[in-house]
């Protein structure tokens, strides 16, 4: 039961804003223009999406595995 009370965290958690950036990414996304930044931020977020999806689907594979067989 506990779990479901950790994706409303989670969603709140995906809707702030976040600096998906290292330090290069940074200083090159702030030498660039306003535009080229926001692009640049986009493309690093979704190419660490699917690592974190695999992860997910891994978790959830794994409690899946946990749980007592039903009757």
């Amino acid at each position: 039961m506990r779990r479901y009370l950790l994706i409303p965290l989670i969603w709140a958690a995906m809707t702030l804003p976040s600096g998906a950036q290292c330090v290069m990414c940074y200083r090159t996304a702030h030498a660039q223009q306003d535009a080229r930044s926001r692009v640049l931020n986009s493309g690093i977020l979704i190419l660490g999406a699917p690592p974190f999806l695999i992860l997910a689907g891994f978790v959830a594979f794994v409690f899946r595995k946990d749980l007592p067989p039903e009757e």
